[in-house]
């Protein structure tokens, strides 16, 4: 016996079809009034929907990342730059291990990064936004101890190319050509020794340190009125 099978053009939109099969191959299920069996179709979805729920996703995850770059500028010394072009997954996760506790690395575009940046004093860092970069942000004075692992997994991976593409570091900007400042910038203790020789020392050697840069009189001055503080605290308790 040969089965018959129709089906009739649905109307514009399509919402409904129908089949038609001869009485002997229906089942009891459905009513015998009837030779037409129908099967409704839920209308098609509106192709934009997806579409949609994409872009929301990719706006969260933009502002997600804008305000993870200002959460670690909260604490930050010195925001840098480098250029990871070429930089494998395994390359990343070593680099990451090397790093002191107190730095982070974060990959960021450019473009939300200087978002987050912008109007304040990180904003310096302007001139880095271009290429691929990895974000560099280091919560601690010691600048050079921070700096160092990097420049150590650049020689141990041969990655010459792979440079610091500039540095803010109080409102200025360090360009690659710069960075040996950064990098031989005294500790801690070398300031506080060098505090320390200034004042038991002839005059001369005070008018020494105080004609030296800028930037390491500002460092030689807040370390002093730091150990004053640490001084005055300690008396006070006993």
């Amino acid at each position: 016996m040969d089965a018959t099978l129709s089906l009739s053009k649905p109307p514009s939109p399509p919402t409904n079809k129908t089949l038609s099969l001869p009485s002997a191959y229906r089942s009891s299920l459905f009513s015998p009034k009837s030779n037409n069996l129908t099967i409704s179709f839920p209308a098609p979805r509106r192709p934009y929907s997806s579409l949609f729920i994409r872009a929301a996703i990719s706006r969260n995850k933009k502002e997600e990342t804008v305000e993870t770059v200002k959460k670690h500028l909260e604490d930050c010394y010195l925001l840098a730059a480098i250029n990871y072009k070429g930089f494998t997954v395994k390359q990343f996760q070593e680099l990451r291990k090397s790093l002191p506790e107190n730095t982070k690395l974060l990959v960021a575009k450019n473009t939300l990064v200087y978002k987050a940046v912008e109007n304040t004093k990180w904003e310096a860092i302007k001139p880095c936004m271009k290429g691929m970069n990895a974000w560099l942000f280091v919560q601690t004075e010691e600048i050079p101890v921070a700096l160092k692992p990097y420049r150590t997994f650049q020689k141990e991976k041969k990655l010459e190319e792979n440079d610091f593409a500039g540095a803010c570091f109080e409102g200025k900007f360090y360009g690659p050509q710069d960075f040996k400042v950064l990098e031989t910038m005294p500790s801690k203790a070398e300031v506080y020794a060098q505090i320390l020789g200034s004042l038991k020392a002839p005059g001369s050697a005070l008018v020494g340190t105080l004609q030296a840069p800028a930037r390491e009189l500002v460092m030689v001055l807040k370390a002093y009125v730091k150990k004053l503080e640490d001084e005055q605290q300690g008396g006070g308790g006993q």
